[in-house]
């Protein structure tokens, strides 16, 4: 339930009007202007005025403190982070449930909070909305939000999710659209459960929904070594990949011509699994699912035609490595640097902490990296890291290695770069000069 229990204040800066007016760190935000606050989003929802009315509770006190922002400023103030909700389903297809021991404690998290649908583009079910959830929704305009639909046939999708009173998605998503909500809806492919006649029609239910449906991504089931369920689930096989991608180009066809905008995308893994090109960067459009594996791999073959490779000599060798579904794609890139005389060397880490069907670098582990690595690197090597691997914000990797870590075991420098062609040439470029 939504609840104004406030939000805590974490930093006050120095010099702020928060700071002036005796606003402290531990101090609990009521309300805003009379506007209840329970959390972040509450907290810049209502600080949009220039005079701000705060009430705060200070251990057992009620305080009240008046401060004026000038135009295009800003109180001063952090608040903490909100207690993420987590998830009641019990999906087949969970990833979450299928990690083995041993990792560190937030990667066993199943959020299912749609306020971080709507902060970071995680994607919920919308199984514990509450009502009091949607009228909040509604009148914040918290959009767009990330849905995990999988099916629109109510039975399907709750089989999937292992929740028998799961809502019927698509009354959720009338409310959203009849709020002016916009939606990203994501479809986890799972062969005999949610796929030919299944996907159409899911496909087709949420197109009615357009364009506060914004886009529908079809991804196919990730399933790792060490799952545990008394229902089988089978990967998707290249028959099903051709298929799904059939069936999503004939409606793209449809939607494009209609609307100018594709609607519906495949995964870049159903690509590589189905042994076909990639569609043209165009036919993506905003890249709207992005950082849901859709259209990262075409992005990222355009970017590359268009990267300058740098003008430098070292005499040192580059080398930097990927997940194996996307080695082919970097190693093309890669040969361009050898061209020019620059000595760097792709290497593929296969996955064998989460099973070899986990073929994407985000899930590489520094164990299974330094493994691969300690056969190939030399010594004056510089390895090039990609930042996706790492955890958001720090050098380490899913389970708990370091970068400092791969540098000692290996021998070698070890540098963290954007997974991008022009992180990659900048990267070459700096160290190159002595940066």
């Amino acid at each position: 339930m939504y609840k104004n229990r406030g939000a805590e204040i974490e930093t006050v800066l120095p010099g702020s009007p928060a700071h002036a007016a005796g606003m402290s760190v531990g101090d609990v935000i009521s309300s805003i202007n009379g506007n209840a606050v329970a959390d972040v989003i509450d907290y810049f929802f209502h600080c949009s005025e220039e005079e701000l009315n705060f009430v705060v509770r200070r251990k057992d006190k009620r305080l009240s403190f008046r401060l004026t922002v000038t135009e295009g400023g800003k109180a001063g103030i952090e608040v903490k982070p909100f207690k993420v909700r987590t998830c009641v389903n019990r999906c087949l297809f969970c990833f979450v449930s299928q990690l083995p021991k041993g990792l560190r404690k937030t990667l066993y998290v199943k959020d299912e909070d749609y306020r971080m649908s709507f902060l970071y583009g995680n994607y919920v079910t919308l199984t514990n909305l509450s009502s009091q959830d949607r009228k909040r929704i509604a009148q914040q305009r918290l959009s767009p939000l990330y849905l995990s639909v999988h099916s629109t046939d109510t039975a399907v999708r709750n089989a999937m999710l292992g929740n028998a009173r799961a809502q019927d998605i698509l009354k959720e998503i009338t409310f959203f659209k009849e709020n002016r909500i916009r939606m990203h809806c994501q479809i986890v492919l799972c062969p005999g459960f949610n796929d030919g006649g299944q996907l159409q029609k899911t496909i087709r239910d949420l197109y009615r929904f357009y364009p506060y449906v914004s886009s529908i991504a079809v991804v196919p089931v990730g399933l790792t070594a060490h799952r545990k369920s008394a229902v089988k689930l089978d990967r998707v096989e290249k028959e099903d990949a051709v298929r799904a991608i059939e069936m999503i180009d004939a409606f793209q066809r449809r939607f494009r011509k209609k609307h100018g905008d594709s609607i519906v995308y495949a995964a870049d893994e159903l690509y590589i699994t189905a042994g076909v090109d990639f569609r043209s960067i165009n036919e993506y459009g905003d890249l709207p699912q992005v950082e849901n594996g859709v259209g990262m791999t075409p992005l990222f073959m355009h970017q590359a035609r268009r990267e300058k490779i740098p003008q430098v000599k070292i005499n040192k060798r580059f080398v930097v490595f990927t997940g194996v579904s996307f080695y082919p794609y970097l190693s093309k890139f890669i040969d361009r640097f050898r061209k020019t005389g620059i000595e760097i060397e792709a290497v593929p880490v296969e996955n064998t902490y989460f099973g070899k069907s986990v073929t994407v670098t985000g899930l590489l582990t520094g164990r299974d990296v330094m493994k691969t690595l300690s056969e190939v690197v030399k010594k004056d090597d510089i390895l090039l890291v990609p930042d996706v691997v790492m955890r958001e914000g720090d050098h380490v990797f899913l389970d708990d290695i370091s970068v400092g870590d791969l540098e000692e075991l290996l021998g070698i420098r070890a540098v963290v770069v954007k997974s991008t062609p022009r992180g990659l040439a900048d990267a070459v470029a700096d160290i190159s000069r002595g940066r």
